[in-house]
């Protein structure tokens, strides 16, 4: 899949981004929070392999946070453990093919298979 297929920030709605758990930007390195390395596993990224968390404000300042493929992969399904039993839009799952009404859980369920395919 090209890069500019894949997930970009705007892509990314801010409950899916605390879903995910973010690192404190306060307590990771500076070239985690320009994007260069990744936020959770110090990857270095590219523009073809980095997925774009957004542009941030925190109490230190702005900050760029990206991923590598396999850590956001990880971080969603993770997410999406915790998400869904207490989401009532996820318990009352539709029919098998049906897309479940639940915004986050179909984001985070997109960043698990997009970054198992590249990871």
């Amino acid at each position: 899949m090209p890069s500019d297929a894949r997930t970009r920030a705007h892509d990314i709605p801010p409950d899916v981004l605390a879903v995910l758990v973010l690192p404190d930007p306060a307590v990771i390195l500076e070239d985690q929070r320009r994007g260069a390395l990744c936020v959770w596993d110090k990857t270095p990224l590219t523009l073809a392999t980095a997925v774009d968390l957004g542009e941030l404000d925190s109490p230190i300042g702005r900050w760029w946070p990206r991923s590598c493929p396999a850590c956001v992969a990880d971080r969603a399904h993770r997410g999406l453990l915790e998400h869904a039993p207490g989401c009532e839009a996820c318990r009352k799952q539709p029919s098998p093919g049906e897309p479940t009404v639940c915004e986050t859980a179909r984001v985070l369920y997109r960043l698990v298979k997009e970054g198992r395919r590249h990871g």
